[in-house]
């Protein structure tokens, strides 16, 4: 099971940082993987990190948004930055077992509930 957290409204140029915890074993074998749903979208991958801590990013969040994993709290995060209007959504994290970093949402096996980010210019 996982649950993320972090979300909040922000001005455009701010910050949040976005953490997605996992119950259960073997945390560090999965990859786990944050997308992003605006409204009225196709929810789509913005960032991934691996078993073995690579990372990925979509091209529209790269040198804002940095993922990182701590796998002794069974926990990921997203830190973003420079938050602009159009990283509105709702936010969720996701693990996929085979550990590989992936943009395609089959790959994930689970996924938490979601997180509101509402940037305002």
């Amino acid at each position: 099971q996982l649950q993320a957290s972090g979300g909040g409204s922000v001005q455009a140029g701010g910050s949040l940082r976005l953490s997605c915890v996992a119950s259960g074993s073997d945390f560090d074998y999965y990859a786990i993987g944050w997308f992003r749903q605006a409204p009225g979208k196709e929810r789509e991958m913005v960032s991934c990190i691996s078993s073995s801590h690579s990372t990925g990013y979509a091209d529209s969040v790269k040198g804002r948004f940095t993922i990182s994993r701590d796998d002794a709290r069974n926990t990921a995060h997203l830190q973003i930055d420079s938050l602009k209007p159009e990283d509105t959504g709702v936010y969720y994290c996701a693990a996929n077992r085979y550990g590989r970093t992936s943009s395609g949402k089959s790959e994930y096996d689970y996924w938490g509930q979601g997180t509101l980010v509402t940037v305002s210019s």
